[in-house]
C-alpha cells in the first residue's frame, strides 16, 4: 500500500490570482470525478451497529477503511481481531454521535459540491493533461484531518467542514482563522490544494520563504480553477508577474520549481 498523505485543513495564508484564460470547456455534460459517499455507509454502521454496513466498508471500501481506522483516527489495525467492535465503541462518544447527525443533515445533499468538483478537475486537466484524477470520497473523521491522499484516493472528512459557527468548533477552541475555513465553500479549493501539494509535496529541508513561496503558487492555481478568488496573498502577484512573463508558460514547470525561487522567482523563466 502506497503511503498515505493526510493534510489539515489550515493552509499557509492564501493567495489571489491575476486572469487566466481556460478554454470554455467546462462541459456539463463531462464527468472528471464523482463523489463515493463513503460516509453514508459508515455512518449506518457507527450508529446502528448493522453487520451489513460493516460488511459493506470492508468489501467495497477496503482502502478507505483502512485508511480511516489505521490513519485519521489511529485506533489500530484493520486486521487487529477485535476492531471491528474498537471501531464502533470509538464512535459512541456522544461528541462523535452529534457530529454523526450533524453531517448527514448539512450534507444529505452534495450535488452543488460534487459540480464544483468536476468544474474544478475538468479545468485542472486543462493545465496538467497527464494527472491521474483521484477517486474522491467523503468520510467522517474525529475532527482531526481534513483531506486524505493516497492510493489513487482523495478522502473529503466532512467533519471539518460543518460552519464557522459550529458549536463544537468553538468548543474546542478552533481559531477564528481556522473556523473561517472550515465551511462548505473550502470543501472543493482544499480537494485541489492538497491534491496539488501531493503531486509537487513541501520539501522538509527548505526554508520558510521557500514553503510559503510553495503555497502561493498551489493557491493561485486552485483560484484559477475554481474560478473564484479563494485565497488572497501578496505573493500572488509575484506568481502572476510569472506566468504573464512566459512565453511557453507550464503549470507543472511552475509548480516544481526549485525552492531557491522563493528567493529568485526568476531563476526558471
Amino acid at each position: 500500500m502506497q503511503k498515505i498523505l493526510i493534510i489539515v485543513v489550515v493552509m499557509l495564508a492564501a493567495c489571489v490570482g491575476c486572469q487566466w484564460n481556460l478554454r470554455p470547456s467546462d462541459d456539463n455534460d463531462a464527468v472528471a470525478v464523482n463523489i463515493d459517499r463513503y460516509d453514508q455507509i459508515e455512518r449506518i454502521y457507527l450508529t446502528t451497529g448493522d453487520f451489513a454496513a460493516l460488511q459493506q466498508l470492508k468489501t467495497a471500501y477496503p482502502i478507505q477503511t483502512r485508511t480511516l481506522i489505521e490513519d485519521v483516527l489511529g485506533i489500530g489495525q484493520v486486521s487487529d481481531s477485535d476492531i471491528n467492535m474498537r471501531f464502533l465503541v470509538f464512535f459512541q462518544d456522544t461528541t462523535l454521535q452529534t457530529i454523526l447527525s450533524d453531517v448527514e443533515t448539512q450534507y444529505a445533499d452534495m450535488s452543488d459540491v460534487s459540480r464544483e468538483l468536476n468544474r474544478a478537475f475538468l479545468r485542472l486537466r486543462q493545465l496538467l493533461p497527464e494527472v491521474s484524477l483521484p477517486n474522491v470520497y467523503t468520510q467522517v473523521g474525529s475532527l482531526d484531518q481534513s483531506i486524505v491522499v493516497g492510493d489513487g484516493l482523495l478522502g473529503i472528512s466532512l467533519d471539518k467542514y460543518l460552519g464557522e459557527d459550529y458549536p463544537l468548533y468553538l468548543k474546542y477552541n478552533y481559531t477564528p482563522q481556522q473556523r473561517s475555513m472550515m465551511t462548505r465553500q473550502y470543501i472543493v479549493p482544499d480537494c485541489i490544494g492538497f491534491f496539488l501539494l501531493s503531486r509537487y509535496p513541501l520539501l522538509c529541508d527548505a526554508t520558510d520563504e521557500a514553503h510559503q513561496w510553495h503555497m502561493a503558487k498551489i493557491q493561485y492555481v486552485v483560484n484559477r480553477v475554481t474560478g473564484r478568488e479563494v485565497f488572497d496573498h501578496p505573493l500572488i502577484s509575484r506568481v502572476d508577474s510569472i506566468v504573464k512573463g512566459q512565453k511557453n508558460f507550464s503549470i507543472d514547470k511552475l509548480l516544481a520549481q526549485s525552492p531557491l525561487a522563493a528567493s529568485h522567482p526568476n531563476v526558471e523563466r
